[in-house]
């Protein structure tokens, strides 16, 4: 499958700092590398003059039922895009807030796709087998076509990696690739 760049945008789910307690956004050597490849599929998106959409936790304190579960995280007002991806600096960046592990479930990702024209999106960040999961079964539900940046994702709560990535291509039909090879395809 060829990216046509006019109608691809990339997904960064989750790749946030936290002020305060937080159970699951904390600094570590694994998290870093997402970060760093993260940051490589964005700056090459925004060069192309594709969408970046960041797809973040804002969780209410005392209302969202996945707070039950995770404890407390990504709370609205103390989760923000990590610094290096520079949210909001492109043209074409879009912050949506979400408040369950789809991008999609109750927020306005999909009017904002489809008012950009994308029909493909590329796919960054964590918990590979929770949120960059669900984002992209409702991506394929919706009919959009998805590539993982498998370098740039990463499992830490549920599942493997390798479990996670064999569910997008048997039940998404996704294409994995790794930073280097869509750091190549979007110059």
């Amino acid at each position: 499958m060829a990216l046509d760049k006019a109608k691809t945008a990339v997904l960064v789910i989750d790749v946030l700092v936290t002020e305060g307690d937080d159970t699951l956004y904390n600094p570590s050597p694994e998290e870093e590398r997402v970060v760093v490849n993260s940051a490589r599929v964005v700056d090459a998106a925004r060069a192309a003059g594709m969408p970046v959409i960041f797809c973040d936790d804002a969780h209410i304190l005392g209302v969202d039922r996945e707070l039950d579960l995770w404890g407390e995280h990504g709370v609205r007002g103390k989760a923000v895009p990590n610094p290096a991806l520079k949210a909001g600096s492109g043209d074409r960046d879009f912050i949506i807030p979400k408040r369950r592990y789809s991008g999609f479930f109750g927020t306005d990702l999909d009017l904002t796709l489809r008012e950009l024209g994308v029909d493909t999106v590329i796919a960054v960040g964590e918990d590979t087998n929770i949120c960059v999961l669900h984002t992209l079964a409702d991506a394929y539900f919706l009919g959009y076509a998805s590539v993982v940046v498998e370098d740039a994702t990463r499992t830490f709560l549920c599942g493997t990696q390798e479990a996670g990535i064999e569910h997008f291509v048997k039940c998404y039909g996704s294409r994995i690739v790794s930073t280097d090879e869509i750091v190549a395809e979007l110059a």
